[in-house]
């Protein structure tokens, strides 16, 4: 593809639409976890407290800093996915009959499974010591998570974080709407997986279907101990390859 400035200007444009309804995004649904469960009835919620210790200082500022940095990375990566998309170089579509409506939700789970996989095995990567340092550690200094810390990032991991999305979505198709339901999911995951706060009972996540679901207990155990809980929206990989916290295993 052959870009003219006009293209260049457009790409500019569209980035920075993006880059807005990201922050938009990012302070509407970040805020609110926040303002429900640390703001509005602290007392209610601070004996679920998953950590012990408090934030560090100036710990949500730096979060937020970090936040907008990968907002506009993932921004500019959104920009390249929509580029490719007026281009027809995705797999992305509109009309429903195309693939029937059994489809839709079977393409919601496989854009799920393998983003899974791509995150576990490229988180743990992260966690080489060769690595964790220039990649990662941004994101662990937030030892005890707030919500802030959803979308806190070292650039490396927010470009590694980014294109694994328009990669999939080259190769199978997705319509419209799975694409904007999957976008949902993942933001409200990762902030409710930063929350510090257990909002699934015990009940559902000792259920058979609960225990495959990753929540904000399961991903406390990743930012406390390091080595376990690389998983993104479900155990199964966690719990194939060994590397679940054993406090999650024996959990009451």
């Amino acid at each position: 593809m052959n870009w003219k400035g006009d293209d260049v200007v457009v790409f500019l444009i569209v980035t920075g639409v993006f880059f807005l309804v990201l922050v938009l995004r990012y302070f509407i649904v970040t805020g609110l976890f926040y303002y429900h469960f640390y703001l509005k009835s602290p007392e209610k919620y601070m004996s679920k407290r998953l950590s012990s210790r408090n934030f560090r200082k100036d710990q949500v500022y730096n979060e937020i800093l970090w936040s907008f940095i990968s907002s506009l990375i993932f921004a500019v990566i959104g920009a390249v996915t929509y580029v490719l998309w007026q281009n027809d170089a995705t797999a992305i579509y509109i009309d429903i009959s195309v693939y029937g409506i059994w489809y839709v939700p079977l393409s919601l789970i496989l854009l799920l499974f393998l983003h899974e996989t791509y995150y576990y095995w490229v988180h743990r990567l992260m966690h080489h010591p060769k690595i964790f340092k220039h990649v990662h550690k941004v994101h662990h200094d937030s030892l005890t998570p707030t919500p802030f810390t959803a979308f806190s990032f070292h650039p490396w991991e927010a470009l590694l974080e980014a294109i694994i999305l328009p990669i999939l979505l080259v190769i199978i198709p997705v319509n419209i709407w799975v694409l904007v339901s999957y976008l949902i999911i993942m933001t409200f995951s990762s902030v409710i997986n930063h929350l510090d706060i257990e909002i699934y009972s015990q009940r559902f996540m000792n259920s058979a279907i609960g225990k495959w679901f990753i929540g904000a207990t399961h991903h406390h155990y990743h930012h406390s101990e390091f080595k376990t809980n690389y998983g993104l929206y479900f155990t199964f990989w966690d719990r194939w390859m060994g590397t679940e916290s054993s406090k999650m295993q024996h959990k009451p």
